[in-house]
């Protein structure tokens, strides 16, 4: 009930009651939103509304937790990463680039056996003479002018030994697998450098164990090097031995062909060797064996970062063992 003169009729509906009019007329003001209130419709969609702001509130709470996690998993496992680890633990591929890269490595050999034959009466990769040259001198023929056996014998055993070494560990590891290239070529080129080094800090001497340790380095880098063209499967550049080259090369029935690319790789190599051997005579006169050795260690390593740059193997070449056709 309503009491006193002075309640105004909004807060008094029984004062509108007085007034038919008034009356009137806020019954039909509150019509409309009773109705649409009291309407299905309505209470679907404010339930529907609550149901999507709660299902919001849910997904924003489960959104910053994923990214959360995801960003605790992107720290150790990012993309990135993954993509840095798929490329170096993936086959190189064997086309034209990795084909310069060998002819690069031939030139550094004719570098080093330009300098030790006339410094210790033997090569470092060339092992066809130097295993004629140690028959030679096991038969007792030529003095040490000719020949030094200690130094043929490292030379040679050295040589199979890196052979041995690189090539049965690229079995078990991948033999054409990035990151194994260049652990191995990093090798190779340090033991480059140890060998400019040590006849740079202790000159050239014919014989003794400064000579046999120059030699080793050399010819354990050299035998490890050679693998690398069987690993590529391109036995037309073999980066040391050009005698099977100079014969498979005169013997090709398509020796005159336009488009005969294994003539073109030995023709290449063969060049190579040659331009090699003549850069290393020049040096080895005009400056000396430790800086020709040098030279030769910076083609390698030169080599060594090409390697990060091979295009990778496809996964069809890879499951069919087929080269690609380059």
């Amino acid at each position: 009930m309503c009491s006193g003169d002075r309640i105004s009729e909004r807060d008094c509906p029984e004062a509108l009651c007085r007034s038919p009019m008034k009356g009137f007329l806020f019954a039909f003001w509150l019509l409309p939103p009773a109705i649409i209130i009291r309407h299905p419709a309505y209470r679907t969609t404010q339930h529907a509304c609550a149901t999507v702001q709660q299902q919001t509130g849910r997904d924003k709470n489960d959104g910053q937790v994923l990214h959360e996690e995801g960003g605790s998993r992107s720290a150790t496992f990012g993309p990135s990463w993954q993509r840095l680890w798929q490329h170096l633990t993936g086959s190189v591929r064997v086309d034209m680039y990795a084909e310069i890269e060998l002819l690069l490595l031939t030139f550094c050999t004719g570098i080093q056996d330009a300098t030790t034959f006339p410094d210790y009466h033997c090569f470092a990769s060339n092992q066809t003479g130097n295993t004629v040259m140690l028959a030679i001198a096991i038969a007792g023929m030529g003095g040490k002018d000719l020949f030094i056996p200690a130094n043929i014998g490292a030379s040679l055993g050295l040589f199979l030994l890196g052979g041995w070494s690189i090539g049965q560990l690229g079995h078990v590891v991948g033999p054409r697998r990035r990151l194994w290239l260049l652990l191995s070529n990093t090798i190779q080129t340090a033991m480059t450098f140890a060998a400019a080094a040590l006849q740079y800090r202790f000159g050239v001497q014919l014989e003794g164990p400064f000579s046999i340790g120059v030699i080793a380095l050399l010819a354990y880098a050299s035998g490890a090097q050679v693998v690398l063209s069987r690993a590529y499967s391109c036995n037309e550049i073999s980066t040391a031995m050009a005698t099977a080259a100079w014969v498979d090369l005169l013997v090709d029935p398509h020796l005159f062909s336009s488009n005969n690319r294994p003539r073109t790789r030995r023709f290449l190599f063969v060049v190579s060797l040659f331009l090699g051997a003549v850069s290393g005579a020049f040096m080895y006169v005009r400056m000396s064996s430790a800086f020709a050795i040098l030279i030769s260690g910076v083609g390698k390593a030169i080599v060594t970062v090409m390697l990060l740059f091979n295009k990778q193997e496809k996964r069809e070449e890879k499951a069919s063992g087929a080269l690609p056709m380059v």
